[in-house]
């Protein structure tokens, strides 16, 4: 792995050189007889960059070619994913896309430059990742359904979201449709800050990312009150999802797969499905992940565009409902 200093749209770049392993897939030809240009629309280090840099390495090695990646962050992903919906649909441009940049954002920005379904090919999910209700650990309330109760009583609690419209903020208000909370949104600049003022003590709860929460879970500075999937994650077994907490029907998850452009041939799209699931499949690939905070979510394509449409779906009821606007 070495960076690619230069200027232009790769300056920022990282390539991943690999040797050919084995013979290429005669339904692609010499697919790919050429490096592949990889755009992740968020900053180095995020969650996104970091499961790239431990993915792609090993996905270049089954394909035989280079993997550059381009951090393209900007307009919450949407900056990085229409670089990869706006370039030529012959299987050398890929991307990360998300459950904001490929769902929600849908029902949220009226002039979104790309449409999921139509200006992208789903090629695999990639990571299935639940969102984290947590408190204070010095806090009296043990458990979503005595903060329900208080609430309910009249008792007004605070959640922080990483903004309005973010994953955070949607999971925030299922939990208010679902129940009739009506918890107080205060949106900040990302999970960091909402999660450190719930450790300061300055806001009552958050629903926040696991790694973001990590550290501070670790410390005995934070309790989690639950997971917002509808399954319990390997992450946290021992945290019960929200359906289990007692609110019926919740489920919320923040994830992200891999996309490429509408009219790739289906060959191509197939030939990377099968290599990018065989690489999430590997025993010490998913520890790594598992390791980053992420649970491994290989699928096919068709399942990736099922998962897709019906986050479409489901997101647009709650930000309807919560009359969320990003204006």
């Amino acid at each position: 792995m070495k960076a690619v200093v230069g200027s232009g749209s790769l300056a920022a770049a990282v390539l991943f050189t690999c040797m050919p392993l084995h013979a290429q897939d005669r339904a692609t030809g010499d697919y790919p007889s050429k490096p592949i240009l990889f755009h992740v629309g968020y900053a180095v280090g995020g969650s996104a960059d970091t499961v790239g840099r431990i993915v792609l390495p090993e996905l270049g090695k089954r394909l035989g070619q280079s993997i550059i990646l381009d951090n393209r962050a900007g307009a919450g992903g949407v900056v990085g994913l229409e670089l990869v919906a706006r370039a030529k649909p012959d299987g050398y441009t890929m991307g990360f896309g998300t459950a904001g940049t490929l769902a929600s954002n849908v029902n949220l920005m009226p002039n979104l430059p790309y449409h999921p379904l139509k200006d992208l090919a789903p090629v695999s999910m990639v990571v299935n990742n639940p969102l984290v209700f947590v408190v204070n650990a010095s806090s009296d309330i043990k458990s979503v359904a005595q903060l329900l109760e208080r609430a309910k009583a009249g008792k007004r609690f605070s959640y922080g979201s990483a903004g309005p419209g973010s994953s955070t903020n949607l999971a925030g208000e299922l939990l208010n449709q679902l129940t009739g909370a009506e918890l107080i949104h205060v949106p900040y600049k990302g999970t960091g800050p909402a999660t450190v003022d719930v450790v300061a003590g300055h806001l009552d709860s958050a629903f926040t990312d696991l790694p973001t929460a990590t550290p501070h879970i670790q410390a005995g500075k934070l309790r989690v009150l639950a997971q917002t999937s509808s399954t319990r994650s390997s992450l946290i077994p021992d945290v019960p999802t929200m359906a289990e907490a007692g609110v019926a029907g919740y489920h919320f998850i923040s994830w992200f797969g891999i996309v490429m452009p509408a009219g790739t041939p289906a060959a191509i799209v197939d030939r990377m499905n099968k290599e990018l699931v065989a690489v999430l499949n590997e025993p010490e690939m998913r520890r790594r992940i598992l390791a980053a905070g992420g649970d491994p979510f290989p699928s096919s394509p068709e399942k990736m565009r099922q998962i897709i449409e019906t986050e479409i779906a489901s997101t647009a009821k709650i930000i309807k409902s919560a009359n969320i606007s990003l204006n």
